[in-house]
């Protein structure tokens, strides 16, 4: 992404100092001036008052077409076009180039040639020449949306702002203060948006290049700036919560505009790639503000880790091992599309029937990839349950006390799921210990004629 041949040219055209004498009538750019040929109107070899005497050019000679030497190459004759290095060789070497007063279109191509070289302090002093051009059309188009209040601004289209491709920013934003003046506010806030198009991808720019910079506040407050245009500009929001969430861990009022930030996004553009990273960041951000900052976060996340390395470290040596808090964020942040839940209802499927054919540890693997996702689910909790007193293991009496305590009626109906695929001994312990374990158990009755048969 090079400055175009076109406009390096013209800028150096802008800011070249002049080498004719003082008092030499101007030459206009693109006018090829030859001391061998004399003006219009004049004999030969008739300069004009004050011009130092030059040598005449052969008769006949023509033009070469040969550069001078150490030359860039030029285009347009089959010789290739400056490099982005040599571009920048000439323009960093060309006097007074930083004050000459430019358009919106050279100044910003200006900053984009720095910015894609990494030269981020001097692209931001072109940026910023570049917005000082466009500002009247910002402020223009604040003011008319301003006085639209809750109207929405109307596509270019419906304004007929009729702007044609690679009209100048200038040109246009004139459009749109003519029809204001006119009084037609929608129509100045449409054409005066469409004029801020370029300027809104220059702005983040620049924002980039401060950040870059080490410029984290001014960074902010560029992204801020986009917004301000365009509240759902997809790259400045999460560009700005992004950077509130990584500088600002201690300050709670921040967090929370960057979870809201990482919010607006998923609201304007769920489909895009930035998406699932926003919604597991704004959980993060929502963590740390109840946590209120970061190192508290931190800090209370060390102390569960300890508590649970102390806990495993008495448990018994067949007890699962916790999951970690990585492993558990992961599972929380995990979107729940229908695949997922499908696929969540055929491991509970697959592990009541690997309970009923007595092959209790494959039925333990399916209904372990089950809870973490869905905890409250009564069939899994109740099958990890049976699963566990089939295994004999120590634990399985503290899981059993959970599920009959939590969702009985389950555990019943696990019995009866039990039954219908051909395990009715199965079935029948089942529902003894349901009955031993549950004395209240307000379907006792229902139990105790199924026990009866």
């Amino acid at each position: 992404m090079n400055l175009s041949l076109a406009l390096a040219t013209a800028a150096l055209l802008a800011a070249e100092p002049s080498n004719l004498p003082p008092g030499h009538p101007t030459v206009p750019p693109g006018t090829t001036a030859s001391p061998a040929r004399p003006p219009a109107g004049q004999g030969a070899g008739q300069l004009p008052e004050g011009h130092p005497p030059m040598e005449a050019a052969p008769t006949g000679a023509a033009p070469t077409g040969e550069l001078p030497a150490g030359h860039p190459p030029m285009s347009g004759t089959g010789r290739a076009p400056p490099s982005a290095d040599e571009l920048l060789k000439q323009l960093d070497s060309t006097e007074g180039l930083r004050g000459k007063e430019k358009t919106f279109e050279i100044a910003s191509s200006l900053g984009r040639l720095y910015y894609v070289n990494g030269r981020n302090a001097d692209a931001v002093i072109y940026l910023l020449q570049a917005e000082a051009r466009a500002k009247p059309a910002r402020e223009l188009f604040l003011a008319q949306r301003k006085k639209l209040g809750k109207t929405p601004v109307p596509s270019p289209e419906a304004a007929g702002c009729g702007f044609k491709p690679g009209m100048a920013v200038e040109d246009m934003a004139t459009a749109a203060q003519e029809r204001a003046k006119k009084g037609d506010t929608a129509g100045a806030a449409a054409c005066a948006r469409v004029a801020l198009t370029p300027v809104l991808d220059v702005e983040m720019m620049r924002a980039h290049a401060l950040f870059l910079s080490g410029d984290a506040e001014g960074a902010l407050a560029a992204y801020a700036g986009v917004l301000e245009v365009e509240p759902t500009h997809e790259e400045a929001l999460y560009s700005r919560s992004a950077l509130l969430f990584e500088t600002k861990g201690e300050d709670v009022a921040a967090l929370k505009q960057a979870r809201a930030g990482f919010d607006a996004l998923v609201a304007a553009h769920p489909d895009t790639a930035r998406a699932q990273m926003a919604k597991r960041l704004s959980t993060l951000a929502e963590e740390t503000v109840k946590a209120g900052g970061r190192k508290k976060l931190l800090a209370s996340r060390a102390e569960d880790r300890r508590i649970r390395l102390s806990q495993a470290a008495k448990a018994p040596a067949d007890a699962p091992r916790p999951l970690s808090q990585e492993a558990i964020d992961a599972v929380q942040n995990t979107e729940r599309t229908p695949e997922l839940e499908q696929g969540l209802a055929k491991l509970v499927d697959e592990g009541e029937e690997h309970l009923a054919k007595g092959r209790y540890q494959e039925a333990l693997a399916n209904y372990t990839r089950v809870v973490p996702f869905q905890p409250e689910n009564g069939r899994a909790k109740a099958g990890m349950a049976w699963a566990l007193v089939g295994l004999g293991r120590p634990m399985a009496a503290r899981v059993w006390s959970v599920a009959v305590q939590s969702d009985p009626a389950a555990v019943e109906k696990l019995g009866d799921t039990l039954k219908t695929k051909g395990d009715a001994k199965g079935a029948k312990a089942l529902w003894e210990r349901l009955a031993a374990d549950a004395p209240e158990y307000p379907n006792k009755a229902a139990l105790q004629a199924k026990l009866g048969q």
